[in-house]
């Protein structure tokens, strides 16, 4: 029978190695998801995820059982996400009129333009490039209320306690949140407004023809990498256009694939596992505590 998480926990925090490597193993999909729903680029949330997993091994010895281990799992992770300075995608997209205006050269197009065959995986990887790069439009707070709340599907208690906040407060960020997400994907997008202009095959056909123009390959898979695997699209609510706006726009960002950290990523946690360094770093940690406590 597998371990609990919460035994397992205990077991690292003991001293047992093999327990703390599935500890993060049990963790590490969750919070690189949670970083790039936030991050939106695959190496700063790679990145992140690193900082992230390695705060939580320098402070496992502080969990006391007080909430689960992934709720203390996604305090860390979001008190760092929230504090870390802009990433590259951040800076380049702040508002859904900078969005617009980044959609705008395919709707634009002549609508007679040769179609460039875009098969379903390269709408798939346009479609959630797209509706996660909705996200950055939303302040850090209000987003990743969004993410726990809409699409982890945390609890109004949960996230407060996540995030620290008292729970009116997380329910009024997430609340804002959606009312924006909706207002815009309403006016602008096809998946949820039949009448708006813009159109996932419509962006990858006018993608895909300019990269022929310029002679350029086609790159890897990112955002629909997961889907690889499956062979069939990614299942959204049934009877779409009978959910009310709200709920289909919840029902896009939770067709999403479930996210697995890069192999590089683990690779590189699994050799400062083998190597101990985080050992120095953990006894950092506990004297700048002590020092803390003292003062």
């Amino acid at each position: 029978m597998e371990q609990s998480l919460e035994s397992l926990v205990e077991l690292a925090k003991a001293g047992d190695q093999a327990a703390l490597e599935a500890v993060l193993s049990r963790i590490q999909d969750q919070v690189y998801g949670l970083a790039l729903r936030m991050l939106w680029h695959p190496a700063d949330a790679e990145d992140a995820s690193q900082e992230i997993l390695i705060k939580v091994l320098t402070h496992l010895s502080t969990f006391r059982q007080e909430s689960s281990f992934l709720t203390w799992v996604y305090q860390i992770a979001s008190n760092h996400l929230l504090t870390r300075r802009k990433q590259r995608a951040e800076e380049k997209m702040q508002t859904f009129a900078q969005f617009d205006d980044f959609l705008e050269d395919a709707l634009s197009a002549d609508a007679a333009q040769e179609e460039s065959g875009a098969d379903w995986l390269f709408i798939e990887e346009i479609k959630i490039a797209c509706t996660m790069g909705m996200l950055l439009c939303l302040d850090r707070e209000d987003r990743i209320a969004f993410i726990l709340g809409e699409v982890f599907e945390v609890s109004g208690e949960e996230g407060a306690l996540i995030l620290s906040i008292p729970a009116t407060t997380f329910r009024k960020r997430l609340s804002r949140a959606r009312l924006r997400l909706r207002a815009y994907m309403e006016h602008s997008c096809g998946l949820i407004n039949p009448a708006a202009r813009c159109r996932c095959a419509r962006q990858a056909d006018h993608k895909l023809a300019r990269l022929k123009a310029r002679g350029k390959p086609l790159k890897p898979l990112v955002f629909a990498a997961p889907l690889l695997q499956q062979r069939q699209r990614p299942e959204v609510a049934a009877g779409m256009q009978e959910l009310t706006a709200l709920d289909r726009v919840a029902a896009q960002f939770r067709s999403h694939p479930e996210y697995q950290a890069p192999n590089s990523f683990v690779e590189a946690i699994r050799t400062l596992l083998a190597s101990g360094n985080y050992r120095l770093l953990e006894e950092t940690e506990e004297q700048e505590r002590d020092v803390q406590s003292e003062a």
